[in-house]
């Protein structure tokens, strides 16, 4: 069985009228021009405004980062010529060392010769003075031993001195040949009296 369909008056809730798709077609258009002609710019100009900034903070940070990469190249070729001008430094001072303890060696060893030089020298004075003072005494002995063996003074000053001075002249020519027969290698024998 069929069921007629009734027609009534009252439109269907799903059925669209002509005039408001119109409606609704211009106000979408209206804001589609509104959007377009205000937001979208601004957007793209935010956009390009970003898109600029963060190149630019690219290039920024490219650029920091090559002039980071150039004084970090600088500070180590300084670095390297530091350590070259240390090693040379080092070097020269070493030398200079060396130098120094040189000198300090020949002062000391010219040093030491001058006081042995100096102690030579006192030596012989000292020498001397006891071998004068010891011929003096030795001359007034041999003097006095003399007169006494002759039995007659000598108190001659003159006298006394030529013949203590004959008698030492006589005493050094012996010692002298003795010493020169030991270091020859012959014996000398003394057997006389002096």
């Amino acid at each position: 069985m069929s069921y007629p369909i009734p027609m009534s008056a009252e439109p269907s809730p799903l059925a669209v009228e002509p005039v408001e798709v119109i409606v609704a077609l211009v106000v979408f258009a209206i804001l589609f021009f509104l959007i377009r002609k205000f937001v979208v710019p601004t957007f793209e100009k935010t956009f390009a405004e970003r898109t600029s900034a963060i190149e630019g903070g690219l290039k920024a940070a490219e650029t920091k980062q090559a002039e980071a990469d150039a004084k970090l190249h600088e500070l180590e070729q300084q670095l390297a010529d530091a350590r070259h001008e240390a090693a040379r430094i080092r070097e020269e001072a070493r030398e200079q060392g060396a130098q120094i303890v040189a000198e300090m060696r020949d002062q000391a060893q010219s040093e030491s010769t001058r006081i042995v030089e100096h102690g030579k020298s006192q030596i012989e004075a000292e020498r001397q003075q006891a071998l004068t003072s010891l011929r003096a005494e030795v001359g007034a002995l041999a003097t006095s031993l003399a007169g006494r063996i002759v039995g007659e003074s000598l108190e001659d000053d003159d006298r006394s001195s030529r013949v203590v001075d004959r008698f030492l002249a006589d005493l050094e020519l012996h010692e002298g040949a003795r010493s020169a027969g030991d270091t020859t290698g012959g014996s000398t024998t003394s057997g006389g009296s002096v």
